[in-house]
């Protein structure tokens, strides 16, 4: 399955993909003094960190489950590896919801990649999958986050408060509806590949 926007193609790397992958990470991901995420990974030593998402991209496929699951996609420009994003459900035949995250290599940030890759998550959700919301926890500091959720039509829905360090830490909750989605979408997104892998979105009886 391959996901693609004016300017990137998203898919699940192969283990050459997801080695150059973690390379990426392990070149940086924030500013020094930036926390981005509750699980400290981003601070542990580059080769320990390259390591993490290789683990934990393994770990992902291997647990998963129509019920509960994690896709895990290499974010690609011009063919060269520049992040991963995630797009996970929780009894999403039920519910019907999904949540996303992303990291992006520290030379890449501030282009607007960011907003393009969820941007085809959303549509995958949406439009091919019949999603009726998604949502997104950011924290209050991560105005990067905080923006691409603004531009892709989030609004605000409530707050969730985490320990980080030893200390309370607060996170915005933030919802977005299929008819926010519908409104505010403008990055067109094609999808290949994805009627094999829809067995795996949804059980199937017998």
């Amino acid at each position: 399955m391959r996901l693609g926007t004016p300017r990137l193609e998203l898919r699940p790397p192969d283990d050459g993909e997801l080695a150059a992958l973690a390379d990426v990470a392990a070149g940086g991901l924030h500013r020094p003094g930036e926390r981005p995420f509750l699980t400290p990974w981003t601070h542990l030593p580059p080769r320990e960190r390259a390591l993490f998402v290789m683990q934990q991209h393994w770990l992902s496929r291997g647990q998963w489950r129509p019920e509960a699951w994690s896709l895990g996609l290499g974010v690609f420009h011009a063919g060269q590896p520049i992040g991963m994003v995630s797009l996970r459900g929780h009894d999403f035949p039920i519910l019907r919801e999904v949540r996303s995250s992303s990291w992006l290599g520290l030379e890449f940030h501030g282009q607007g990649f960011g907003t393009e890759a969820r941007a085809a998550l959303l549509h995958l959700a949406f439009a091919e999958l019949g999603a009726v919301a998604a949502l997104s926890e950011v924290f209050q500091d991560n105005a990067a986050s905080q923006g691409v959720s603004r531009r892709l039509g989030y609004r605000p829905d409530g707050l969730s408060r985490d320990v980080l360090d030893g200390q309370p830490v607060v996170s915005d909750r933030l919802r977005l509806t299929r008819e926010d989605w519908e409104c505010n979408r403008s990055t067109p997104v094609t999808i290949t590949g994805l009627e094999p892998c829809r067995q795996f979105f949804f059980p199937t009886s017998g």
